[in-house]
């Protein structure tokens, strides 16, 4: 098979075309820029485009298929060369359901814990020596490509977004995997540029389930009464329903299955209902509930999902992904639980184009009530790069409406304050999908915590 990427150098589009080299494709692609760890990982599997941009002599009629990114325009000239010759263009999860159509398909979706659920199933997997086909959103540790797609296995576990498909397919990524069983996280309303009400959104995950195989098996957390409304409206599947293990009294990192006790290293609430979806999902997989607990227990979870950064004998440092309503308020409890006797000083950036969006910022209200000291930052030139209404500082004061919460919009000052701080007994958390303005957490971990 001859595959064209057009915008190649995508988080999900270049791991996809590592996979398909390595499932022995003649790969090529393109992109007008490709930034690292894209980059060094294209060119390590020989598949880097030698020069930047587009060009249209890149696609010929010999190509078995066009791979089209979200990144690249409905005018691309790539694209539109291969819509003229007749050259089938597909989309990223269009593709991976063609490479897994004759596969048992297990779909991780919701709106927040896709990646560590599907993290913790990989790792699972792995550690009992069971051979599966897989596609997950962020880096795991002890893998180098994210994508898996073989003709050796007959399962694929896949991380399900909610996001469009494509620039000329506006379907949401998971529509097209009609999964055998699916796990639904919860409906925590996201991606108001696609989705411009609550009942937008929560249609697309009814769509899903409609969209899955005949006599399937449905995962949803019970917390969730519109999920669970969903979730029980279809009668041609199997429903199991699940909420967070329990914890040993006083020990966190011990959770409790049927009167034994297991240690983990995930920490937070959201986590150990996380844990117990994935338990369930495994359980489908006709994997025992011991042996997934005892398999579990040293996995620290995907990058950038609480992942530690830097400690000191009074102090943690830990960044997180999340940028959305639910994901804020799961993420700064998880550390306020796990370190209550210390002061929490949480930080988050307004990135995305829901986040800095007028009429999404209310869903924020209360979301970082767990940290001591709340810090929001926010670019103005970014805002107006979105072509969004200008926000104010005290709008977002008044979103999230937190008694101790300051807002920047300079991120060089939100540095200053935190480099001017004392952290003796204080924990700082860093959550965005972004990286403030260029802040390098690392280097920010070792000045102030080493």
């Amino acid at each position: 098979m001859k595959i064209h990427f057009i915008a190649i150098g995508g988080s999900a589009m270049h791991n996809l075309a590592i996979a398909l080299k390595r499932k022995g494709f003649d790969v090529s692609g393109s992109d007008d820029e490709i930034y690292e760890p894209s980059r060094s990982r294209l060119k390590k599997e020989g598949i880097l485009p030698k020069h930047q941009g587009w060009q249209p002599e890149n696609i010929s009629d010999d190509l078995d298929a066009i791979i089209l990114g979200m990144h690249a325009r409905v005018d691309n000239p790539e694209l539109l060369k291969a819509q003229e010759i007749g050259v089938p263009v597909y989309s990223y999860p269009e593709y991976i359901y063609e490479q897994t159509k004759n596969k048992k398909r297990v779909v991780i979706g919701g709106s927040h814990g896709k990646t560590t659920i599907t993290g913790i199933l990989l790792h699972v997997m792995n550690k009992l020596g069971r051979d599966v086909d897989y596609m997950v959103g962020a880096q795991l540790a002890g893998m180098d490509c994210m994508v898996k797609l073989s003709d050796s296995t007959d399962t694929v576990i896949l991380e399900g977004d909610e996001y469009l498909s494509s620039p000329i397919d506006r379907r949401p990524k998971f529509h097209w995997y009609k999964p055998h069983t699916a796990i639904i996280t919860g409906i925590a309303w996201d991606h108001i540029n696609v989705f411009p009400t609550f009942e937008d959104y929560v249609e697309q995950f009814s769509r899903f389930i409609d969209l899955m195989e005949p006599n399937g098996t449905l995962i949803y957390f019970e917390g969730d009464e519109t999920l669970k409304r969903l979730a029980t409206a279809n009668q041609d599947l199997s429903e199991k329903s699940y909420s967070a293990f329990e914890t040993k009294k006083d020990d966190d990192s011990i959770i409790i299955h049927e009167e034994k006790e297991y240690r983990i290293k995930l920490f937070g609430e959201h986590n150990r209902a996380n844990l117990m979806g994935a338990m369930l999902v495994a359980a489908d997989l006709g994997i025992e509930p011991e042996d997934f607990l005892i398999a579990i227990g040293d996995f620290e979870g995907a990058a950038k999902r609480l992942e530690l950064v830097s400690e000191s004998d009074s102090s943690v440092f830990y960044k997180d992904f999340a940028h959305a309503p639910s994901k804020l308020k799961a993420t700064t409890s998880a550390l306020k639980e796990k370190f209550p006797e210390r002061e929490l000083i949480a930080c988050m950036e307004l990135h995305t184009f829901s986040s800095l969006n007028k009429d999404f910022l209310p869903t924020y209200g209360q979301t970082m009530d767990s940290a001591d000291q709340a810090y929001v930052y926010y670019s103005p030139v970014v805002v107006e790069h979105k072509k969004l209404s200008a926000i104010s500082a005290d709008e977002v004061k008044r979103a999230f409406n937190h008694p101790n919460l300051e807002v920047f919009t300079d991120s060089g000052k939100l540095l200053s304050t935190l480099r001017t701080t004392s952290w003796q007994n204080k924990n700082l958390l860093m959550m965005s999908s972004g990286n403030f303005n260029g802040i390098d957490f690392d280097d920010l971990g070792n000045e102030l915590f080493t």
